[in-house]
């Protein structure tokens, strides 16, 4: 890596532990007062690919629970899914 040149931050996925660059992952973070945020804020984080098959193994296993510490409502999901194919949507737009 040269001077001045941005540094790469590696998370892992909760759901299929990849090691990825932040800027490719969902970010899910509980906030200090117990509030779920997506996309930025300060507190517990837990990262998501952005594919069908983490979501839905994140879920099922209960991987953004155990990873947050604290339970994840069905709408944080809803949202989570959404999201996934407005960005799946877009990518197949670009191409």
């Amino acid at each position: 890596m040269e001077p001045g040149e941005p540094k790469t931050v590696l998370r892992r996925c909760v759901a299929c532990r990849k090691l990825l660059d932040r800027k490719q992952l969902l970010k899910v973070t509980r906030d200090h007062q117990d509030g779920l945020i997506l996309e930025g804020g300060m507190g517990r984080s837990a990262y998501l690919c952005p594919t069908d098959a983490c979501l839905e193994e994140a879920w099922r296993r209960k991987r953004l629970q155990k990873a947050l510490r604290c339970q994840v409502p069905v709408s944080v999901m809803e949202v989570l899914q959404k999201r996934l194919n407005h960005c799946n949507d877009s990518d197949a737009e670009a191409r």
